[in-house]
């Protein structure tokens, strides 16, 4: 069987705070499937935390007779909170990431100077392999690197739809950022050549869209579509036009609003830290460090 002849279904949850989409991914026959990329609910001015987007995910699970497989994350994210904890402990169904999150953990386990941290990707159930191949289903799915965004991206090849996170926006919106910390735009710029390298058919779902022009917000394209309209990569034809620009352009972007405080809980594989004496959690705030 040609794994890019078959169809998952693939519906997206856009989280509008953040500009993110969360995944589910389903395979029709077995009506089993995956979530992507889910999102824990938090606003910063409050602290306050709510499970509204998960909950919505498992409500539409629910309801359209599906059985979650896995709960699956590209990387750890840096404007948002993942609710992987929260899903593995409402579900029971394992959570995976990239293997090289451990060298994200190791770059921000500094950072917070968390020295006893276990940067050992044991917060999750299973790390994969760069080329290792698991199931939807009875679709089957395929782990892409895709660093240069973070040291840990992956992308997720499942059919003949490719989750691409970080990576790749919609044509109108161009490429992701490459400078955090960790990050490296000659590495987006290769990783961005290998997802191109799927068939032309191929559907890509990006991991953010920031409704560019005001539109309604998109989150599905194709190789072929990419490869014709992107605005960064037709501005860009080789690897050092695309470094040069790409790092020109992230000197003029502020970091994300929440990255102190969503990689502490992203890192640890979506939970937030324990209770302290008087029951309340704590962030971790690391001034002048970015």
């Amino acid at each position: 069987m040609d794994a890019s002849s078959v169809k998952p279904q693939v519906t997206g949850f856009y989280d509008t705070p953040s500009g993110s989409i969360q995944y589910v991914v389903a395979d029709p026959q077995t009506r089993r499937c995956a979530i992507i990329d889910p999102i824990l609910d938090f606003e910063e001015k409050s602290g306050a935390t709510a499970t509204r987007n998960a909950d919505a995910m498992l409500a539409f699970i629910r309801e359209s007779g599906l059985e979650i497989e896995w709960i699956l994350d590209t990387h750890p994210h840096a404007d948002h909170f993942s609710a992987a904890h929260y899903l593995r402990e409402k579900t029971g169904a394992p959570t995976a990431i990239g293997e090289k999150v451990i060298d994200v953990q190791s770059v921000w386990k500094a950072i917070y100077n968390w020295p006893d941290f276990p940067a050992d990707g044991s917060q999750w159930d299973k790390l994969f392999a760069a080329g290792e191949v698991f199931w939807v289903g009875k679709i089957p799915a395929r782990v892409l690197f895709s660093p240069g965004h973070t040291l840990s991206s992956i992308t997720y090849v499942i059919g003949d739809a490719a989750f691409i996170h970080d990576t790749l926006f919609m044509p109108d919106s161009g490429t992701a950022r490459a400078d955090f910390p960790g990050g490296s735009a000659a590495l987006l710029w290769r990783s961005i050549r290998d997802i191109l390298a799927l068939p032309d058919e191929t559907r890509l779902f990006v991991g953010h869209d920031y409704r560019a022009g005001g539109r309604e917000p998109l989150w599905e394209s194709t190789v072929a579509e990419q490869k014709s309209k992107n605005i960064h990569l037709a501005a860009c034809r080789t690897e050092a036009d695309f470094v040069a620009f790409r790092e020109a352009r992230d000197r003029t972007l502020p970091m994300p609003r929440l990255i102190l405080h969503a990689l502490q809980v992203n890192m640890n594989g979506g939970r937030l830290p324990e209770p302290e004496s008087n029951g309340r959690r704590y962030l971790k705030f690391p001034l002048d460090c970015l």
